[in-house]
């Protein structure tokens, strides 16, 4: 379960700093939405887990602007930015305040995202979330998570983590905004990147793969298999 407390707090002020405390952050997030592949059509809808204040929901609206999208979060707070942030299409938006480790939106959905909030959920949670996306997505829908992972050792992870106080040092991060990331870090549950690829997969998932990975950030995604449909006399 996800302590919206620790993150109402930020809300007005929880972007300013993305740029600096997400070192690979065009790359990350543009790798989430180029996953995204829905030929022939921009109507598609897409549930956003653990949406904030909306920023992944913005870049996918630039890629795909007919889509509608239904943004959940813990924080009401968060949720009131992102209304702020996308005031200009009442109809392709709607907020729902809740826990989505306990329930998700009714689908179906083309395409469930999430970006750095599944890291917060306990090992148990995440599986078992998994296991309910499946159930929200049409055939041939998408699950893309933009998220960080725990290194795969202790040395690993430690390099992780001085790596990135190192980066978003030298970019210039604030020591009020940098207090607040380490605040809202003692919520994180991370588990590796293999557990969880290997926990889509045992929920069904088909073509599960990691698509960007730079230190513990990394996308990864899994899809619904489409019905296979068999007439007679074909194999």
């Amino acid at each position: 379960m996800i302590a919206p407390s620790a993150f109402s707090k930020w809300a007005s002020h929880y972007d300013r700093s993305r740029r600096q405390l997400i070192p690979c952050f065009d790359e990350f997030y543009s790798a989430a939405v180029k996953t995204l592949s829905f030929a022939g059509t921009n109507q598609i809808e897409v549930l956003d887990l653990g949406a904030g204040t909306g920023l992944l929901s913005a870049f996918i609206l630039d890629a795909f602007p007919d889509a509608r999208f239904t943004l959940v979060d813990a924080s009401g707070e968060m949720l009131d930015v992102a209304k702020d942030r996308f005031s200009a299409f009442p109809v392709q938006f709607r907020y729902v305040v809740g826990d989505y480790a306990r329930e998700l939106p009714k689908g179906p959905f083309h395409a469930v995202v999430s970006a750095l909030s599944i890291h917060h959920l306990e090992k148990a949670e995440k599986l078992r979330l998994f296991r309910e996306v499946l159930t929200v997505l049409i055939p041939g829908g998408m699950f893309v998570n933009a998220d960080q992972v725990l290194g795969k050792t202790a040395e690993e992870e430690r390099v992780f983590r001085e790596s990135w106080l190192r980066e978003v040092k030298e970019r210039g991060v604030s020591e009020t905004d940098l207090a607040g990331a380490l605040e809202r870090m003692r919520e994180d549950r991370m588990s590796t990147l293999e557990v969880q690829l290997a926990g889509h997969t045992a929920a069904g998932f088909a073509r599960v793969d990691c698509v960007f990975q730079d230190k513990s950030f990394v996308v990864f995604c899994g899809c619904k298999e489409r019905e296979a449909v068999y007439q007679q006399g074909e194999i």
